[in-house]
Parts: structure tokens; C-alpha cells; sequence
């Protein structure tokens, strides 16, 4: 009998033994992929929650970048009130949404006319897709330098066509109120118009050809066939399309900064440029701060919006 007993009771420990063994190395394995996570945690803390926070701080008190956050005056909600009661501000406004209006729906609709031209099966398609995703992935500011140079009033080749061909004068595009925001839209639709081909083509890939077959069956027509069948079934990859194209309109920077720097009287002054502006060239870091979450408010907006709304219109298979 005490035999047995001091069996059970060594096994017993044993038993623990493994099972304290067992949590130590589960515990050192969690810490060791903590500790590889470290710096990337470290960075996201420092450079973008923390970034975030000390934004809002700064859209609430009144730094102009003189001393080192010491004795920095509290001044609550005055920057954002400033912001509405800014005489130009409507005008911003109206600028950005302006761009956004315009671009979205150009760069929508290219983007998957484009699509529907690369998704055949014919020699050579790749490099068609390649050549038409090449403004993606070059350099906004060369972009904005070419196209800066094409619509040049006196020499630019876009002037030269129009009156060679058609007898047209062409406008003075960049320094025109009525021609300078249109300028920059197309600029930004044919920099970006190659990242929206490539999304459409990834969700005409993914239809079902036997669905398309079924409906050759039925008689239907190739416009039957996109309006009933492709249409309806892109619905998810447009939202999501729509959504990131809505976001990345608002924050619109570079063409404006390289082609008009927010003129001809402020006629393509954007949020983003405006931002900048009072951030970097005035100094003036807590109103900039104001705008910069005034923008991230109308964002969040424009993206509930559309998240409410996709209900109605979103096919989900």
C-alpha cells in the first residue's frame, strides 16, 4: 500500500513537473514573438497612435511651432471654430469636393472600361496591363512635371492639338479659375486610373463562366450579359473601390502642389493643400491640426455614408 501511494504521488509530480515545463516554454515562446513584435509595436505607437494624439492635443491648444510643447496655451474647440468662420474655408471646401466629385467617377468608369479591354485571352494582354499600370507605380511629381508641360499654354502639345485639328485655341489650363481644377483631375484619373484596372480585372477573374455561358444559351446579348451578369457581380469590388478612391481624392496633395500650389485665386486650393499651407508655410500647427481632423471627419462621413448605402446596391455570392 505504501508502495503504491508513493508511485501515485511521484507520477503526480511528474505530471506537474511537465505541466509547469510545458507553460514555461508556451510563456517564453509568446514573449520571444512579443519581443519580435517590438519594434514594429514601438513604431506604431510612436509614429501613428501616438502622431494621432498628439495631433488632436495640438488642434486644441495653440502651438506655432516656437518652443518645445512648454507652456503651450489651451484654447479648446477656437481652432475649429476659426476654421468655420475662415472666409475661404467654404471655398476649400468646395474645392475638395469638387476634385472628388470629379475624379471618383471619371477614374471609376475608365478603370473598368479598361478592365473589360485587358480580360481577353489574346497575345500580348500582359504588356497592355503592364503599360496601362505604369503611372501607378511612377513618380507622383514627374507625373505632375509631364503633365505641367503637356497643357503649357504657348508650346504644350494638348494647345497644339486642338489647333491643328480642330482650329481651337486652347485655354491657359493652369492659370485659368474655370480650367485649373479640371487639369488637375484628369492628371489625377490618369495616375491612378491603372491601380483601378487592375482591381476590376482581379473581380472579372472571379466570375463564374459558367454563368456566362448560361446566358450565351439563353440568347442573351454581350450587353445583356455585362449589365445582368458582370455588373451585378462587381458590385463588392466596386464598394471597395469606391470607398478607397472617395479616401484617396480628399487627401489629393501632389498635383496640386507641383502644378498649381492652390491657384489661380485659390480656385484648386484643396484641404490637404491647405493643411499644408498652414502647417508649413505659416506655421501655424494647431489650425493645420483643426483642418487635418476636419478632414478625417468628412472622410469618416462620405465612408459611413457609403457603408450604409451599400445595402441597396451590393451583391454579396
Amino acid at each position: 500500500m505504501g508502495e503504491s501511494e508513493a508511485l501515485a504521488s511521484v507520477r503526480s509530480a511528474l505530471r506537474r513537473e511537465v505541466v509547469r515545463r510545458g507553460n514555461l516554454r508556451r510563456t517564453l515562446e509568446t514573449l520571444t514573438n512579443y519581443l519580435y513584435l517590438l519594434p514594429t509595436i514601438i513604431g506604431l505607437l510612436v509614429f501613428s497612435a501616438g502622431a494621432v494624439v498628439m495631433s488632436f492635443w495640438l488642434s486644441l491648444s495653440n502651438w506655432e511651432g516656437q518652443t518645445w510643447f512648454r507652456n503651450v496655451p489651451w484654447v479648446g474647440i477656437k481652432n475649429y471654430a476659426k476654421a468655420f468662420s475662415d472666409p475661404l474655408f467654404p471655398k476649400v471646401i468646395w474645392n475638395t469636393t469638387y476634385y472628388v466629385l470629379g475624379s471618383v467617377p471619371l477614374n471609376m468608369l475608365i478603370g473598368l472600361l479598361l478592365a473589360v479591354l485587358v480580360n481577353q485571352k489574346l497575345f500580348g494582354i500582359t504588356f497592355f496591363r503592364s503599360l496601362y499600370f505604369l503611372p501607378v507605380v511612377t513618380s507622383g511629381v514627374a507625373v505632375a512635371l509631364i503633365f505641367t508641360w503637356l497643357f503649357a499654354p504657348q508650346f504644350g502639345p494638348i494647345n497644339e492639338l486642338l489647333w491643328r485639328l480642330f482650329r481651337i485655341k486652347g485655354p491657359d489650363w493652369l492659370a485659368s479659375t474655370e480650367w485649373a481644377m479640371p487639369t488637375l483631375i484628369i492628371t489625377g484619373v490618369w495616375k491612378g486610373v491603372g491601380y483601378t484596372m487592375v482591381i476590376f480585372l482581379a473581380g472579372l477573374q472571379g466570375v463564374d463562366e459558367t454563368l456566362y455561358e448560361a446566358a450565351r444559351i439563353d440568347g442573351a446579348s454581350r450587353l445583356q450579359v455585362f449589365l445582368r451578369i458582370t455588373l451585378p457581380l462587381l458590385t463588392p469590388t466596386t464598394f471597395f473601390i469606391l470607398i478607397t478612391s472617395i479616401i484617396g481624392a480628399f487627401q489629393t496633395f501632389v498635383p496640386t502642389y507641383v502644378m498649381t500650389q492652390g491657384g489661380p485665386y485659390y480656385s484648386t486650393t484643396t484641404l490637404p493643400y491647405w493643411i499644408y499651407s498652414n502647417a508649413f508655410v505659416w506655421f501655424h500647427m494647431s489650425y493645420a491640426a483643426a483642418l487635418a481632423y476636419i478632414l478625417f471627419a468628412m472622410i469618416l462621413i462620405f465612408t459611413l455614408i457609403q457603408w450604409r448605402l451599400q445595402q441597396k446596391w451590393v451583391y454579396y455570392t
